[in-house]
């Protein structure tokens, strides 16, 4: 069974930083590409946010978090990450990983809140 665990979010003032973890378990993530998204207050659809490529492990990311977050992967722990650095109100939002090309195998998310 394919799954995958976010972890990570929570309360931080404007300015601050986090870090996510998605942990996979059924399938590696060092085989596939992997996304995180998001879901901000009011919004229906998620909103790309970073993606790591299978095997360059070249990113990419959205204008709107480009500079500020990190997106990164340990093979040997089947995991993949985003380091959310100089955090703003507008970044607030439930945040997934998933299997890209499609996106599939969503987690639960991890909440991220940014006060100003």
């Amino acid at each position: 069974q394919v799954q995958l665990v976010e972890s990570g979010g929570g309360v931080v003032q404007a300015g601050g930083s986090l870090r996510l973890t998605c942990e996979a378990s059924g399938r590696s993530v060092s085989d596939y590409s992997m996304d995180w998204f998001r879901r901000k207050p009011g919004n229906q659809a998620r909103e790309w946010v970073a993606q790591i490529m299978k095997s360059s492990n070249v990113t990419h990311y959205a204008g709107s978090v480009k500079g500020r977050f990190t997106i990164s992967r340990d093979d040997a722990k089947n995991t993949v990450y985003l380091q959310m650095n100089n955090l703003q109100p507008d970044d607030t939002a439930v945040y997934y990983c998933c299997f890209a090309h499609p996106p599939s195998f969503w987690g639960q998310g991890t909440q991220v809140t940014v006060s100003s």
